[in-house]
């Protein structure tokens, strides 16, 4: 999937604690854009709303816990 993400506004968890170490996520059109807070410039990873909605879930749900 290709999107132009250069208007995006990304942003970072509450959780991060402020540090460089993040990801950092933008919500554009139909889409949901996921970067390295290191690397700005870098490459983006990209998901439709409903794959993120997957992800997101799974979290909540302890789906990648670590036994």
């Amino acid at each position: 999937m290709s999107v132009d993400l250069s208007g995006a506004e990304w942003f970072k968890s509450s959780y991060s604690g402020g540090g460089q170490d993040c990801v950092e996520v933008a919500f554009v059109d139909d889409a949901v854009g996921v970067r390295d807070s290191k690397n700005p410039t870098g490459p983006a990873l990209v998901f439709t709303p409903g794959e993120w909605d997957a992800f997101t879930a799974g979290v909540r749900e302890g789906e990648f816990e670590r036994p």
